[in-house]
């Protein structure tokens, strides 16, 4: 892995990101307390050294007075796929599975290593709740509203259970109450 003084790399001045001042401040935490990341993920530069991937993380560095970091250079890339590489190198192709971070890792550790997760601004005092009674409101406002349920096809039969399902919705059949009748006939 190669090393660059961080006054060589040149910033994208095309950059489509931005950070906000307090995920800024996350992100230099994170360098501070973790810099061995900065090598497992280089800063990504073209020819001319200008970032490609890692816009943020430069300028963290020159605030934090880093003198070098870790990069990787790219020369053989076309304007066309420069461009490509900024925009996908951003790109967030995925979602967290809130349940598994939930469980499986400490509030504070996430929030310290960049990932937004809920913290109430204060204690609720949920205790007003105690003298209303909501289960009438809670009947009244369920009433009428539809729920799903999913329904598997092997793959030879699922365009055929498509366009009939498509069909039925559009000519105003209730499909709920269309299976539900032939499971109660099978039974």
């Amino acid at each position: 892995m190669k090393k660059i003084e961080i006054k060589k790399l040149k910033p994208n001045s095309k950059n489509p990101r931005t950070i906000s001042k307090k995920k800024f401040e996350r992100l230099k935490k994170s360098i501070t307390d973790f810099p061995k990341m900065l090598e497992l993920r280089p800063i990504v530069v073209d020819e001319n050294f200008v970032v490609l991937g890692g816009n943020m993380r430069l300028r963290a560095l020159k605030e934090l007075g880093i003198k070098e970091t870790f990069y990787i250079q790219q020369n053989d890339l076309t304007d066309e796929q420069k461009k490509q590489f900024v925009i996908k190198d951003n790109a967030s192709y995925g979602d967290w599975d809130w349940d598994t971070l939930a469980n499986e890792w400490e509030n504070k550790s996430l929030l310290d290593w960049g990932i937004d997760v809920w913290q109430p601004e204060e204690e609720v005092d949920y205790s007003v709740l105690d003298d209303l009674d909501i289960g009438d409101t809670l009947d009244n406002k369920s009433a009428g509203v539809k729920r799903a349920i999913q329904i598997e096809f092997d793959a030879e039969d699922y365009e055929e259970a498509y366009q009939l399902l498509k069909k039925a919705r559009e000519d105003g059949k209730n499909v709920g109450l269309i299976v539900l009748k032939a499971l109660r006939h099978d039974t």
